[in-house]
């Protein structure tokens, strides 16, 4: 698994390296690494223009020794820079000495004209700026990223986009929209989650080959392709059946809302569940889905009494009427493993008796809100969650004794015992009614099947988004994507990844 730090886990990684008998100088070692992959990768001629952008900090000290290899090798390199020589850090200041030395000099602006850049290497800020007292950018900060955004060339941003904030995602005024990221020591959860994947562009991790006894445990990884295929279920036996598979029940469907659990169910059918059924409330309820006639329809009472039950669905389509609010209480007494969505979450938020119930289940609970219901499940806003959307999700994790996916760009996994995945895939084509239904009946069929919730809830979540990933590759983009279509797409890879 790949790990991914905190601002405070980068820290301590550079205070232990820091204080090696052999102390490497890691500012060097990033500046090489970043120069090479610029060189590599974009510069592909002689002689190239190159702008740097330095900032007060590290982050500028790594920019300058990008700027000083780049010119070694033969580009023509300008560097800007405003920051007061006698109050850049120790390291930084030796950088820029050490450009300086080497015959580059600083300009106080964008030097003007008509000069077109081959690259821009963006070092104005790093990964310090969620930690700061003064978050926003403002100022000539402002006017040179507003700036290197429009003049048409290709960014490279040194550990993480100026502006962006390391630990949550967030832009703090402005940031840099990067074309490629070059990221030093360990991956931030901010270029993957929140604004994260939109300005980060490609991402490049240089570890800097930093070699340390006891080096901080991570508690967070990257929901990738890798990842997921150690999760799949097995292929299946010849001598299998439907009883092999599991069953699933979906509890939801209030007046008007029918389609939702549907959506939910049909999901759980395609992806893999031996027998799906469906528990309607509404009091309109067609006799059979005559879409997917495999998926039974129940009453909520019958639905609720039959045995053996591997996975319960509660939310997809489920009202706040004070019969969904009755049917949620005996579902949290269910003994089967328990997803909850949509209504249902909301319920919970509404009801501290229903959150006392969730918090001390003895089954498997799994939650799947977006960041409106996680705010309303946190007595809190849609913004702070957001603003922090590792912590929100770590909260709820811990809050109600569950696993739980806080989904948007970026959607993150958590589990009671505080370990985070950062989901990779998915796209904006997810933003449409109907896909979160679809992820819980996902979800719902996998643990049917036999996988750990927390390996369901993983696999599901990537799975959901490679589907829609697929879906935008065959149309060119994300436009009218709908639910129904994530489920043929997510059957597809499936089938592709286990045979």
């Amino acid at each position: 698994m790949i790990p991914v730090y905190l601002t405070a886990g980068i820290r301590e990684i550079e205070r232990q390296a820091a204080a090696l008998s052999e102390a490497p100088n890691l500012m060097e070692k990033a500046g090489l690494a970043a120069a090479q992959i610029i060189r590599d990768q974009l510069l592909r001629r002689s002689c190239c223009h190159v702008l740097v952008l330095a900032g007060p900090g590290n982050n500028g000290g790594d920019a300058f020794a990008v700027a000083r290899y780049l010119r070694e090798w033969g580009n023509i390199v300008s560097v800007s820079c405003i920051a007061d020589a006698d109050r850049v850090p120790t390291d930084a200041k030796r950088a820029m000495q050490s450009w300086l030395a080497s015959g580059g000099e600083i300009h106080a602006n964008i030097p003007d004209g008509e000069q077109a850049w081959d690259a821009i290497v963006d070092g104005l800020f790093g990964i310090g700026i969620d930690q700061s007292a003064n978050r926003r950018i403002d100022g000539k900060y402002l006017t040179w990223i507003q700036t290197a955004n429009c003049l048409n060339a290709p960014i490279i941003s040194l550990d993480i986009p100026s502006g962006l904030g390391s630990d949550n995602g967030c832009v703090y005024g402005a940031a840099i929209h990067a074309t490629i990221t070059v990221t030093f020591i360990g991956l931030k959860p901010g270029l993957y989650t929140n604004f994260g994947p939109e300005y980060s562009g490609r991402i490049v991790l240089c570890d800097l080959n930093i070699q340390l006894a006891a080096p901080p445990e991570p508690s967070i990884w990257l929901l990738d392709q890798s990842l997921a295929n150690t999760l799949l279920p097995l292929p299946r036996t010849a001598n299998s059946h439907k009883g092999s598979f599991g069953n699933v029940a979906i509890l939801g469907g209030s007046n008007g809302m029918v389609g939702a659990a549907l959506l939910a169910g049909r999901s759980a059918l395609w992806l893999g569940a031996g027998r799906v059924y469906a528990g309607l409330l509404s009091d309109t309820a067609p006799p059979v889905d005559y879409v997917q006639p495999e998926l039974m329809l129940r009453t909520p009472s019958d639905l609720l009494a039959l045995t053996p039950l591997h996975c319960l669905v509660a939310g997809p389509g489920f009202g706040n009427s004070p019969q969904a609010l009755s049917w949620l209480e005996i579902a949290l007494s269910s003994e089967s493993a328990l997803v909850l969505d949509a209504d249902a979450l909301n319920l919970i938020a509404q009801h501290p008796a229903l959150a006392r119930m969730l918090g001390q289940r003895k089954a498997p609970s799994i939650l799947t809100p977006h960041p409106a219901e996680a705010a309303r499940l946190l007595n809190t806003d849609t913004a702070a969650v957001q603003n922090n959307r590792m912590d929100a999700a770590y909260k709820i994790a811990q809050r109600f004794n569950c696993y739980a996916v806080l989904k948007g760009a970026g959607s993150i996994c958590c589990f009671s015992d505080g370990r985070r995945y950062l989901n990779t895939s998915g796209n904006p084509g997810l933003s449409s009614a109907g896909t979160g239904d679809v992820l819980a009946g996902m979800i719902g069929a996998l643990i049917a099947q036999g996988l750990e919730p927390g390996n369901a809830l993983l696999l599901a979540v990537y799975l959901h988004g490679a589907a829609a990933d697929r879906l935008l590759r065959e149309h060119h983009g994300p436009l009218g994507m709908v639910a129904s279509e994530i489920i043929t797409a997510a059957r597809s890879l499936l089938n592709e990844w286990i045979y």
